[in-house]
């Protein structure tokens, strides 16, 4: 009778663990059209597969709260998303706000350093108030909860982080997807250091949700968030599918894909995408949908730095990460906002044994006061920084223009495996129109300033580029796609089983 009394007891606390915040709170949830934490975690991951670790947690601050707070409001363990193993931390905002606290940190922690140590990916899923209180209040609380695992925050990169922010994300939820090395944002949430209450106290004056930390302060000005949805379904899909061009830690290759048979689309369009007229702006996405395998391109950060597009994509069923100037904003001029979205993406494919394909038709970098007061020179600086300590394969392929020291930043001069361009491209210091106007004296419209201006751009033609082998070949945009395919294959690194130096793994996050 003791066995049967013991095994009900576990029955029971179990059943009172998975009851969450209970009935009441879970059917608001439901009439809002909110997913429930055990609900999520059943979106987010292959089905059965989840395996649940510290189901009996509860605050091990105060004893009182101990029968109030099942699973102390996150749901932990271990689960697989398209065969393969993660972490996964989904907060349960029934339980407290998801509030941190000392038994539910330890959960994390120890979800996180598993996933780090064994070599699987870590996926945080947002929706909390922040600390709880009291419990963090005073120096009892301060030194139980805070400081106490000084690898918290630590991001070596040695395996994929991705994290969502649903709902009310502060604290940690916040944290966590500033870490990430993805991170999506549902519409209509909200995700700050802390609530609109507490800023309101501390400042003393309202605080809209929306200017605090809405989804477009966040697409448009932070860049701290990758991709913006509408639902929770579709957040978790969005991780689901980072997930699928990710390795499951550093020291092995992304997975390959077998090519679906049509895959390879027809190049010829791409003639028509890039206009004659230098001139002219054009969309860039629509070249890099053309060259990629169809349907592979998944772009990050969309409305941050436009001018400049990152994206994950397949080239033959293998994964390669795309950086590309987009004349259709600003002419493809690169702002502090672009170049620290080009860092970002460079840092995590560099991590992660991705091949880098950057395509190159920008005017320079943005100048002006406001660049200078963005810090231009610095971000100019950090991504030389970063482009020079790229050692995954990396193929440049120059497009149209190609000035300054923006044509090296992005990859150019011996910054790659091979550098190719097509005929269309043109590499010079700056822009003709102004060298014109530097070394001849003329302005546009005065006499002799066609004939100088057609004398300079000659030079800038791209065939002396050829000549002198500082670029090694020159391909016809309808090739370009072949082209790559092999070349990706070429440059692999054997000796190391195509596994990078990962200098920048260490690169500071959301800096």
């Amino acid at each position: 009778m003791a066995h049967e009394s013991l095994m009900a007891e576990l029955d029971r606390r179990r059943e009172k663990a998975r009851s969450m915040g209970g009935p009441a709170k879970l059917e608001k949830r439901k009439a809002r059209g909110q997913l429930n934490a055990q609900e999520r975690m059943d979106v987010l991951t292959d089905p059965g597969s989840f395996h649940e670790v510290g189901l009996l947690g509860a605050s091990g601050v105060f004893k009182e709260d101990e029968a109030k707070t099942p699973r102390d409001g996150k749901l932990v363990g271990f689960a697989k998303v398209d065969g393969r193993d993660i972490g996964v931390v989904i907060n349960d905002f029934t339980v407290g706000g998801a509030s941190t606290s000392a038994t539910n940190s330890k959960k994390i922690g120890h979800i996180r350093r598993s996933a780090t140590e064994k070599g699987f990916p870590f996926v945080h899923i947002g929706e909390s108030t922040g600390a709880r209180l009291p419990d963090a209040m005073g120096s009892r609380g301060m030194g139980n909860l805070l400081g106490n695992d000084p690898t918290q925050f630590r991001r070596s990169r040695e395996s994929p982080w991705a994290a969502a922010a649903l709902d009310t994300s502060f604290g940690s939820s916040a944290w966590m997807c500033c870490c990430s090395d993805f991170s999506v944002m549902k519409k209509g949430s909200i995700m700050a250091v802390s609530s609109p209450r507490l800023v309101s106290m501390a400042i003393g004056e309202a605080v809209d949700l929306e200017e605090l930390g809405g989804w477009r302060i966040h697409a448009e000005y932070t860049g701290l968030i990758d991709r913006f949805v509408d639902t929770d379904e579709q957040a978790l899909q969005e991780i689901r599918r980072f997930l699928s061009y990710m390795p499951s830690h550093n020291m092995e290759l992304p997975p390959a894909q077998a090519p679906a048979a049509d895959a390879a689309q027809d190049q010829l369009p791409l003639l028509d995408i890039l206009p004659e007229r230098r001139t002219q702006v054009y969309d860039m996405r629509k070249i890099i949908g053309v060259i990629a395998d169809r349907d592979s391109v998944f772009e990050l950060k969309p409305r941050f730095g436009r001018a400049a597009v990152t994206a994950l994509a397949r080239l033959g069923g293998k994964v390669v990460g795309i950086i590309a100037n987009n004349p259709g904003v600003g002419g493809g001029a690169l702002s502090a906002e672009a170049c620290r979205k080009i860092i970002d993406f460079q840092v995590m494919c560099d991590s992660f044994n991705i091949p880098l394909l950057r395509l190159i038709d920008t005017p320079g970098f943005v100048v002006g006061k406001d660049a200078e007061r963005k810090g231009a020179p610095g971000w100019i600086m950090n991504m030389m920084n970063a482009t020079s300590f790229v050692t995954v394969p990396c193929i440049t392929l120059i497009v149209r223009k190609a000035y300054g020291r923006a044509y090296v930043a992005m990859g150019g001069g011996r910054h790659n495996d091979e550098l190719i361009a097509w005929p269309t491209a043109e590499v010079s210091f700056m822009d003709p129109t102004f060298a014109t106007s530097i070394v001849h004296g003329l302005q546009p419209g005065q006499e002799g300033f066609e004939d100088a201006l057609n004398h300079i751009r000659k030079a800038d033609e791209v065939w002396d580029m050829a000549t002198i082998f500082s670029l090694q070949n020159i391909i016809k945009p309808q090739e370009t796609r072949d082209y790559l395919i092999r070349v990706f294959d070429v440059y692999r690194s054997r000796k190391g089983g195509g596994v990078g130096k990962h200098h920048l793994q260490n690169w500071p996050t959301s800096y």
